[in-house]
């Protein structure tokens, strides 16, 4: 090593502080050793050596999500404003059971109305509910799963881990070269890759939290594993999960603003034209309406998780 380190530094005095022994400083010395360039064009290489068989098996897996999300933004197009709102007021109501909330519902999206931004908001929130529930089915079983098995907890945190300190623009990266920039699947997996997290972590946590004498009480009265699961540790990790919904449904309104670069539709779309033109305008209104858009889904979200945590409230 030294001995190569000399050869890079062309015989210069010993006392100069050496440099560090990267592929660079290395290559200099020994043209048999791998520049950083040729490192990140071999990983490049590889990249596009297996994208056809990846995608010759993504494709088809994948596919459903393009046409769930194409339809979730149809029908939230197709319904007339006055539908549309009263729909969403009445879920409100339902979800949190406090009238301040669903006031504050009613407001906002009246105010998105007159301002225009009213369609883009609906396009916004039907792909946040389309990532949503695919989050939910998919993350609340793993989250299960991690709490049934150490080991499975011990590989998969890592790659959560992952996930979840990944920039966001890196999610989109290996998905422009997998599909097309105007399948709607290419934004949904960016959305549910990033927004999956808080619901796997918070299942598993909520059901390693359960009471362990509350599960011995269980299996006294003789109770198999799957009644256990259904009726004892889900109802008391209930709230955990509720919460770890709530962020999902936050994760994936900021992630959908970065989608709207490959052609996600929403309020994204108004941010990015903003930013693309100087139109100062457009760009912080529509940044308003997200902010609004994001209130009313946290408000909402909030409520029905103070509900469910009332209603599994010991009684005196």
């Amino acid at each position: 090593m030294n001995d190569l380190l000399a050869k890079a530094g062309g015989g210069t005095d010993q006392t100069e502080a050496l440099p560090f022994p990267s592929l660079d400083v290395l290559h200099k010395a020994c043209g048999a050793i791998p520049r950083t360039r040729d490192m990140t064009a071999a990983l490049e290489r590889f990249f596009l050596d297996v994208k056809d068989p990846v995608k010759f098996v993504l494709d088809p897996l994948t596919q459903p999500l393009s046409w769930a999300l194409r339809n979730a933004i149809d029908v939230m197009q197709s319904l007339p404003w006055w539908a549309a709102i009263l729909i969403l007021v009445a879920v409100a109501q339902f979800a949190g059971r406090r009238v301040g909330v669903t006031v504050f519902v009613l407001a906002s999206f009246l105010v998105l109305a007159f301002i225009d931004h009213f369609g883009y908001a609906m396009q916004t929130l039907a792909i946040i509910l389309v990532c949503t529930v695919i989050c939910v089915l998919f993350g609340v079983p793993i989250g299960i799963a991690m709490s049934r098995s150490d080991r499975m907890e011990r590989w998969l945190t890592p790659f959560l881990d992952m996930l979840q300190t990944l920039p966001t623009f890196v999610y989109l990266i290996p998905l422009i070269f997998l599909f097309s920039i105007t399948e709607p699947k290419l934004y949904g997996i960016a959305i549910i890759l990033y927004a999956i997290v808080p619901s796997i972590r918070l299942t598993n946590l909520g059901i390693r939290l359960v009471d362990r004498d509350v599960l011995e009480a269980a299996d006294a009265f003789g109770m198999t594993s799957r009644q256990k699961l259904y009726r004892v540790e889900l109802p008391l990790a209930l709230p955990n999960i509720m919460a770890g919904i709530n962020q999902t449904i936050m994760l994936s309104l900021s992630m959908v603003v970065i989608a709207s670069l490959v052609s996600a539709p929403g309020l994204g779309t108004l941010v990015l034209r903003g930013i693309n033109k100087l139109e100062l305008g457009v760009g912080l209104v529509a940044g308003l309406g997200i902010v609004l858009l994001a209130v009313i889904l946290d408000r909402v979200s909030r409520a029905a998780l103070q509900r469910v945590n009332k209603m599994h409230q010991p009684r005196a």
